[in-house]
C-alpha cells in the first residue's frame, strides 16, 4: 500500500483498527440512539454488470438499498430493475425519474432506459427504452433543466443528446456527434515505470459527457483520441455545436482521459488519465468554454511501478479534497486542494476490495462508498472532514459486479 512512513498514508491494519471507534462514536454522539429520526433513511441505487465488459458479470440489474444516514449501512436489498448492464445511473432533478445506460457492446448500438421512481418505496416502474446511438454507452448526465440527457458511447465513439419528454420518458436522439481523427499512442506518455495499461487507443472512445456548471457548454472526453471536446449547448433546441474558442483540448499521447469533475467554484476542473494514472488540473473559463492546464500529478505513490488504471474522481462537498480511484492498485488516492486549486497527494486508503470502478459520497458527505467490481462488494468509509482521510467502517455490501452507486436525496 505504499510507504507506511509517508505523511497521511495508513496501513490496511491501521485503518481496520480505527474503524470500530469511529463508527461507534458517530452513532452514539450527542443525538444518541433515541434521537435517530425517521428521515435518516436514504435510498441508494446500485447498477451492476450483467454481461462482461471489463471484469465480472455477476449482477442482475439495478438494486435498491436503504442507507442508514447515521451508520452508513446499506440494508433492505431489492432488485428493482432487470436490465442489461446498467453501468451508469442518473436521477432526474425532480427526483421522480431514474435513467440508466445499458452498456451493450456486441451490437451496433446500446440503449438508455427510463424509469419512474415510486416516491414511498423507491421501487422503479419502466417507462421506455431508446437507442443510445452508439455501441457500449458508458456514461450519461442531464442538463440543469432536466430537459435533456447526454450519452457517451465508448465502443461506438459517439455522443448523443436525448430529449426528456412529458412524464419522464426519453425521446429519440435529436443530436449525434461522432469522434473522428487520429488516436493516441498505445502506451501513455506519463505512465508509471513498467506499466502495461493499454486499453483504448485502437479507435475513438467517448468516455464521459457532462454540462458545465453554467449549463452553457458540454464537455466530452475521448479516451482513444486523448482529447476533451467542448461544445456550445443550445438549451432551447438541445443541439451541440463545437466551441468557437476551443473545440477540443489535447492530452499527452496515450494518457487516455477518462472522467472529469468540476470544483464547486465552477472555475477549476480535474481530469483523470486512465492509462497514465494522472490527475490534470485546468482553469476553466465559463464565458468562453476554454481550459488552461495548470498541473498534472500522479494518483499513485511516488515509487509505484507497474500497471494501474484510474476510474473515478470526486471532490468533497466543501471543495477541500479530491479523491481518485485506482484499479489494480486498489486504492483511493486522497489529494488536498489549496487556495489556487493545485493538488497535493496526501495519502491513500485501500478500497478493501478488488478493482474499484466507482466511488462517491452520500448526500451529506459523511460517508464514502466504493464499488469493487471484481470482488462483488461495496465498501463504506467514514469521512474525516478536517483531514480528508477515510476510515473503513467494516461495512461490506454484497453486490455482483457493482458499477455505480446513485443516491435519491
Amino acid at each position: 500500500m505504499g510507504n507506511a512512513n509517508r505523511s497521511g498514508i495508513w496501513s490496511r491494519r491501521n485503518f481496520i483498527k480505527a474503524a470500530a471507534p469511529v463508527v461507534l462514536g458517530h452513532v452514539s454522539s450527542k443525538r444518541g440512539l433515541a434521537a435517530v429520526a425517521e428521515n435518516s433513511r436514504v435510498i441508494a441505487y446500485v447498477g451492476s454488470y450483467t454481461s462482461a465488459v471489463d471484469g465480472g458479470a455477476n449482477g442482475e440489474g439495478i438494486y435498491r438499498f436503504d442507507m442508514d444516514a447515521h451508520t452508513g449501512a446499506f440494508t433492505q436489498r431489492k432488485l428493482v430493475a432487470k436490465v442489461p448492464n446498467p453501468s451508469w445511473i442518473v436521477i432526474h432533478p425532480s427526483k421522480k425519474y431514474l435513467y440508466t445506460v445499458n452498456e451493450i457492446v456486441h451490437q451496433e448500438s446500446g440503449s438508455v432506459s427510463a424509469f419512474e421512481i415510486e416516491p414511498t418505496t423507491g421501487d422503479l416502474t419502466p417507462l421506455n427504452v431508446v437507442s443510445s446511438e452508439g455501441s457500449g454507452p458508458a456514461h450519461m448526465s442531464l442538463d440543469a433543466s432536466g430537459k435533456y440527457a447526454f450519452v457517451a458511447n465508448y465502443a461506438g465513439g459517439t455522443i448523443a443528446v436525448l430529449p426528456i419528454v412529458e412524464g419522464g420518458r426519453l425521446g429519440a436522439a435529436i443530436d449525434v456527434h461522432r469522434d473522428l481523427g487520429s488516436v493516441g499512442a498505445k502506451s501513455a506518455t506519463n505512465a508509471p515505470p513498467g506499466s502495461f495499461a493499454i486499453s483504448g487507443h485502437d479507435a475513438p472512445h467517448a468516455h464521459m459527457i457532462a454540462p458545465d456548471p453554467g449549463n452553457r457548454f458540454v464537455l466530452s472526453v475521448d479516451l482513444g483520441q486523448d482529447r476533451i471536446y467542448v461544445y456550445r449547448f443550445d438549451s432551447n433546441s438541445g443541439k451541440l455545436s463545437p466551441s468557437e474558442a476551443e473545440p477540443f483540448v489535447s492530452f499527452p499521447s496515450g494518457n487516455g482521459p477518462r472522467h472529469f469533475v468540476f470544483h464547486p467554484n465552477g472555475r477549476w476542473i480535474y481530469v483523470l488519465g486512465e492509462e497514465s494514472s494522472t490527475i490534470a488540473f485546468f482553469h476553466y473559463d465559463s464565458a468562453r468554454g476554454t481550459l488552461t492546464l495548470q498541473q498534472t500529478i500522479s494518483s499513485l505513490p511516488e515509487r509505484f511501478a507497474g500497471t494501474n488504471f484510474t476510474s473515478e474522481v470526486v471532490i468533497s462537498p466543501d471543495g477541500r479534497f479530491l479523491y481518485a480511484a485506482n484499479r489494480l492498485h486498489d486504492t483511493i488516492a486522497i489529494c488536498a486542494i489549496d487556495s489556487s486549486g493545485r493538488l497535493t497527494l496526501i495519502g491513500e486508503v485501500s478500497t478493501m476490495g478488488d478493482y474499484p470502478r466507482h466511488c462517491t459520497f452520500d448526500p451529506r458527505g459523511d460517508f464514502f462508498y466504493v464499488c469493487n467490481q471484481r470482488s462483488d462488494s461495496i465498501t463504506c468509509f467514514q469521512v474525516q472532514r478536517q483531514t480528508g482521510s477515510l476510515s473503513f467502517t467494516g461495512l461490506y455490501t454484497a453486490v455482483g459486479s457493482p458499477s455505480i452507486v446513485a443516491f435519491l436525496s
